[in-house]
């Protein structure tokens, strides 16, 4: 911890010529564009798995119509699908995994008034004029919502809204492609009205609920910014923002 702390500091003293008090925020932006760049690979793996998962989905809703009564055998086809595929179900979830690490970092070196039995000289660093180890509640018991402070996250909260809405509209323009490519909501039936037709869409138990909450994920970061401290909320909007943006050059 006091060499992440250290590697933050030394970003800082880089940016203190341009950015002056804020210097450490912008090493935190930074430092945000560093871990997305080194995940960016995963980023594309997951873009292209989720491709490939896509055009699977035909062959997904046969398997779940053929061995649905026998979970053991469906599970068992799934996985060799997969396999012979080389499509991994996990692929869409490392990206955010490997970044997990990196936000608690953040949350931790700015969470504590002591780093390595010294006083954390990075809490007296603001973002404009919110210091960075403080909480939306502290701003709000400190001038309310517009104050200085209060000011400063309700720009963060202006951002989320914004790239939110974008990932909602690239959420939903991407479940509409994958419905067209896979058949589904084209009726429960098919044209010849036969029972248990291949061609038939059969759907997955419980994704009606998923595609309905799925695109408003991203508006829920509005709680994480909420909550954590000043400096972690600047990493996950930071990452998000570069996240929306990614996704939508690689699913383009």
């Amino acid at each position: 911890m006091s060499v992440f702390a250290s590697l933050v500091g030394q970003l800082a003293d880089l940016l203190q010529p341009l950015f002056g008090l804020s210097a450490a925020a912008a090493a935190i932006v930074l430092f945000t564009a560093l871990v997305r760049l080194l995940v960016h690979p995963l980023s594309r793996a997951a873009a292209r798995g989720q491709k490939a998962r896509a055009r699977l989905q035909p062959r997904i809703a046969e398997l779940r119509r053929r061995y649905g009564r026998d979970p053991e055998k469906l599970q068992r086809a799934l996985l060799d699908l997969h396999t012979r595929e080389k499509v991994s179900p996990l692929a869409g979830i490392l990206p955010s995994l490997f970044q997990l690490p990196a936000f608690f970092l953040l949350f931790y070196l700015f969470s504590n008034t002591t780093i390595g039995g010294r006083p954390n000289e990075l809490l007296g660093h603001e973002l404009f004029t919110a210091p960075l180890g403080g909480r939306w509640a502290d701003a709000l018991g400190d001038g309310g919502p517009l104050g200085g402070a209060g000011l400063v996250y309700a720009g963060l909260f202006a951002v989320v809204v914004a790239v939110a809405a974008f990932s909602y509209r690239l959420t939903k323009r991407s479940m509409a492609a994958n419905a067209a490519l896979t058949g589904a909501g084209a009726g429960g039936r098919g044209g010849s009205g036969s029972r248990g037709s291949a061609a038939e869409p059969v759907a997955v138990p419980g994704t009606g609920a998923v595609a309905k909450v799925m695109p408003f994920l991203s508006f829920f970061t509005l709680a994480t910014v909420a909550v954590v401290p000043l400096a972690a909320a600047l990493y996950v909007v930071t990452s998000m923002a570069w996240g929306v943006v990614e996704r939508a050059v690689l699913h383009r």
